[in-house]
């Protein structure tokens, strides 16, 4: 073999940074050590989890021919078998009565860490665009919290954000399994975004962390199966044992925001019991995933998405399973998302309070242990709630509930709603504002008093595709039709173009925004997830 082909071959099996280096902040985050520890990871895992994700379309190909996501029955031991509980959660992650999330920008890590939530959910995935910079600077800036040097100067405001004295307890959510990272090959191909977000963070936080007398915390995304489970937490144990760490310094929540998932939380809770400390209900990503789960079924197509709250008895179901089964365990239960954002009119602001109050009365007395809100504004509003119910206490491990067998028929069954032509365009809007959003690198966006994610963008797309791919009627008489969609979708964008002016409509990328839009929502195929064909845009 030729000297040059030795040298080829050695290359490709070497992890490559193809993104630019930008500082030496950037050299430090992507520092050959911190690589050597990525690239153990590529080679250890990646091949699995890209079976991991074929296992996903075999299983999506079996509820496309009629199949419907049940129990498993060559898991039932597991649960049936009551003696097994997950190692119980360390004393810091015992009181989460409210956590706040967001992305991982510089300035909003400082003022979610200062909110007087009880956690901060940093997220990499749903609330984060996966541009290049996005992705390491937010390395830098959790490094720098986890220090406690992190500052950010605003010049626009002439003030200065720093962290004080006790701030919000840190955990870090990567990207979901699907997501590539273009920008870190390893053989000419773009790593699992997963694994970059994992590693960086683990390498460059774990012996600071120690140092505060804490572990390393994740949330853990999207989850489908117990195998996906499994793999999560031997990528856990390979980096403990590669740091010669204890066992159980990295704890994880498991975000049941899955159809599928729902059905094997014991199974996850088996798979991860050294490590996992409590799963929540990712509740707008589950009812995106009920829709893409079920999309070929006529028989459970969901009304427009404003109108299905947790209220809905298989949304309610599934929160109180999670309760069940996680304090059966011994693990946390935490509840959902308020997305609320403060009003400047009082008669909103006072109907967004009595919204919030009553989504969290609904989780406290349910059983959850905690909450998500999205606003600091929020925090010590849903804190009163969990304050008076909890009675002085921190968690309620101790609740279990007493009402009926939840079945699966429950969880799967449809909810009946309104199907009108408002409730599409208000979804086009809201996907066109968050996309565009998106494509230009941000990932968490105030829109009509809420602050969207990618989750809504991808309910608002799954809706109306389900309701094109079946011929739905709407509520006045009209057959819901791709040229129909097609001419709200072009009257929409002149809506927007209205709102924010035609400046901002001009330097935007609303039209190109449109165009895939109008892809996803009309294509024979559905699209698994929108942010895996935008991520050519960014």
């Amino acid at each position: 073999m030729a000297l040059n082909e030795v040298m080829d071959t050695a290359l490709a099996d070497c992890i490559q940074v193809v993104g630019e280096i930008k500082s030496p902040d950037y050299q430090t985050i992507l520092s050959p050590d911190a690589l050597a520890f990525l690239e153990s990871l590529v080679k250890q895992f990646g091949q699995r989890r890209d079976q991991l994700l074929r296992d996903r379309e075999t299983q999506q190909a079996a509820f496309d021919a009629g199949e419907l996501p049940d129990f498993r029955a060559d898991t039932k031991k597991i649960r049936e078998d009551s003696s097994w509980k997950v190692s119980p959660p360390p004393a810091p992650l015992l009181d989460r009565r409210v956590e706040i999330t967001g992305p991982v920008d510089r300035k909003m890590v400082i003022n979610a860490l200062n909110s007087d939530a009880k956690v901060f959910m940093c997220c990499f995935e749903d609330a984060s665009s996966p541009t290049w910079e996005n992705m390491v600077e937010g390395q830098i800036n959790l490094r720098d919290a986890n220090l406690g040097s992190i500052s950010y100067y605003d010049e626009s405001k002439g003030k200065l954000y720093s962290l004080h004295d006790d701030p919000a307890l840190l955990i870090a959510r990567p990207r979901g399994l699907h997501l590539p990272e273009k920008s870190i090959q390893f053989q000419g191909q773009p790593i699992a975004g997963c694994l970059m977000d994992f590693a960086l963070y683990f390498f460059h936080n774990y012996q600071s962390r120690a140092r505060q007398g804490l572990g390393v915390y994740y949330y853990i995304p999207k989850l489908e199966s117990m195998e996906e489970a499994q793999w999560w937490d031997d990528v856990f144990s390979y980096a403990e044992s590669y740091f010669e760490v204890s066992n159980g310094t990295i704890r994880a929540t498991v975000l049941i925001e899955t159809l599928p998932a729902v059905f094997q939380m014991d199974e996850i809770l088996y798979a991860m019991k050294d490590h996992i400390v409590a799963m929540n209900c990712g509740r707008w990503d589950y009812i995106f995933s009920y829709i893409k789960t079920l999309k070929n079924h006529p028989d459970r197509i969901l009304p427009d998405r404003h109108g299905i709250g947790m209220d809905k008895a298989f949304l309610n179901a599934y929160s109180q399973l999670l309760v069940k089964t996680c304090h059966q365990r011994g693990a946390l239960a935490m509840g959902g998302m308020s997305a609320f954002i403060p009003a400047k009119d009082p008669e909103e602001m006072a109907r967004v309070k009595a919204k919030v109050i009553e989504d969290k009365q609904r989780e406290s007395n349910n059983g959850h242990d905690g909450t998500w809100v999205a606003h600091p504004a929020l925090v010590d509003l849903a804190m009163s709630v969990f304050d008076d119910h909890l009675k002085g206490k921190v968690n309620q491990l101790d609740f279990v509930s007493t009402d009926a067998e939840i079945t699966a028929e429950t969880l799967l069954a449809p909810c009946n709603g309104v199907r009108d032509e408002a409730g599409v365009r208000k979804n086009i809007r809201i996907a066109l504002y968050y996309i565009e959003a998106w494509i230009q690198g941000h990932g968490c966006v105030p829109i009509y008093g809420l602050m969207e994610d990618a989750a809504t963008a991808e309910i608002s797309r799954a809706n109306i595709w389900q309701w094109i791919h079946h011929g739905i009627t709407l509520d006045d008489g009209q057959k819901f039709t791709a040229p129909l969609f097609h001419t709200w979708l072009d009257e929409e964008l002149t809506t927007i173009k209205q709102e924010v002016g035609e400046a901002r409509y001009a330097a935007g990328r609303f039209n190109e925004t449109a165009d895939l839009f109008y892809k996803l929502s009309t294509a024979k195929q559905f699209a698994n997830f929108l942010t895996l064909p935008s991520y050519s845009l960014l």
